[in-house]
């Protein structure tokens, strides 16, 4: 049976109403999630994007200071020839704005990089990171920054510490190292890099040798020796391969031939330079018959090492033996006893490598007039030192003092 035109009309109304009823379903979730907060949205995106700072650089200095990025650029390498006005200007704004220039691409523009490189032995050794904090002292002081590499004595580790200087493109290298391998000069020499050296460099142009008086020092520790009374004195050197090791043997068997002693082979030891190093040299001194009645040591490291071998066997420093160091680290006033020892100014060395390396970089006819820095060596008297045990003559009384 066909529904009549009257049921048509309620089912079409019936559908109708369903319609609207989820049109104004949609009205009132547009009301609760439409379009308003979807503006409020993007207006906070734009308004999170606005506090993000802009990437400052030369550019935005230039725009800053109302002058060209030339001027901006020359500024910052301080060329000469910058208005003085517009140069001031610069400034004002980098201050301003805290601005930090881009040292990279300020090597590119100068040609230089301001950076100076600095290789040493180790660092477990005092005296060589007391040498780095003179050096970037006076680096820093300068304008200059510094790359330090550490060969361990290590040939291989060497040419890699060369390499990485190269490939920084450091303005001028201080080799701090008391001996490097000939071949391994090639790669910076070629490359027309700035050197200084420890004792001895090549004959080249752009290298600069920092030369250690080691007999000064050394004499006057041998003369110290032999005022108190001491004839039996031994010597624990360095690796012999090193120049400056050799160098101190020879200062030390010159000290004893000018105060009429005659050097006893068996008493001369060769160390490492270091702790362990210091107490095995000590071992074979204590096995020779008779014993030295006193030691000098190529390195304070070497000779804290003889204070606790001799420790160890019993035997008092300086009743039994007396002990002189070399270098002067910081520690070495602390040792018990505080140690008698030779100085080698490491800030006078550090002073000196980055006089000559800043000569060669900014002044190349000054450093041609200048090719060696001295560096002077003085005896530093502590209380690892006394009389011969047996001595008639009775001690005075102990100082910290140098020797003129």
């Amino acid at each position: 049976m066909r529904p009549s035109g009257s049921e048509y009309s309620r089912v079409f109304v019936t559908r109708l109403t369903k319609v609207q009823d989820i049109f104004s379903c949609w009205d009132i979730l547009k009301a609760r999630v439409g379009t308003l907060p979807m503006v409020e949205k993007k207006a906070k995106s734009k308004k999170h994007k606005a506090d993000v700072p802009e990437r400052m650089d030369i550019r935005t200095i230039a725009r800053a200071a109302n002058v060209s990025i030339a001027t901006v650029s020359r500024t910052i390498n301080r060329v000469s020839t910058v208005n003085p006005t517009m140069a001031k200007r610069v400034w004002e704004v980098i201050g301003e704005l805290d601005y930090f220039p881009n040292t990279q691409a300020r090597a590119l523009v100068s040609g230089r990089s301001k950076i100076f490189g600095l290789i040493i032995s180790e660092i477990t050794n005092p005296f060589f990171p007391e040498l780095l904090q003179g050096f970037e002292d006076v680096a820093v002081e300068n304008g200059y920054e510094i790359l330090v590499s550490s060969t361990n004595y290590d040939t291989a580790r060497m040419y890699q510490c060369i390499r990485r200087m190269i490939e920084r493109k450091v303005d001028g290298v201080a080799i701090m190292t008391f001996g490097i391998e000939a071949p391994l000069l090639d790669q910076l020499a070629k490359r027309n890099v700035p050197l200084v050296f420890i004792d001895v460099g090549p004959e080249t142009p752009g290298v600069s040798v920092l030369k250690v008086d080691y007999h000064r020092g050394i004499r006057q520790g041998v003369q110290h020796l032999a005022a108190l009374g001491h004839r039996d004195i031994a010597f624990i050197s360095g690796p012999l391969h090193l120049h400056s090791a050799q160098s101190r043997v020879t200062a030390f068997s010159r000290s004893l031939s000018e105060c009429g002693i005659v050097p006893d082979p068996k008493w001369l030891i060769e160390g490492n330079h270091t702790l362990e190093g210091g107490i095995a040299a000590m071992e074979k001194l204590l096995a020779t018959t008779p014993r030295p009645t006193a030691v000098m040591c190529s390195n304070d490291m070497t000779a804290i090492g003889v204070l606790h071998k001799l420790y160890r066997s019993g035997l008092r420093v300086p009743d039994d033996i007396s002990v002189i160091g070399f270098d002067d680290i910081h520690i070495a006033e602390v040792t018990i006893p505080p140690l008698t020892t030779i100085q080698m100014s490491r800030f006078s060395l550090a002073r000196s490598a980055f006089a000559a390396l800043r000569a060669h970089v900014e002044d190349s006819a000054a450093a041609s007039l200048q090719r060696e820095y001295p560096i002077q060596t003085d005896l530093i008297v502590r209380e690892s030192t006394s009389f011969p045990r047996g001595s008639t003559v009775k001690q005075k009384g102990k100082s910290s003092r140098r020797r003129p």
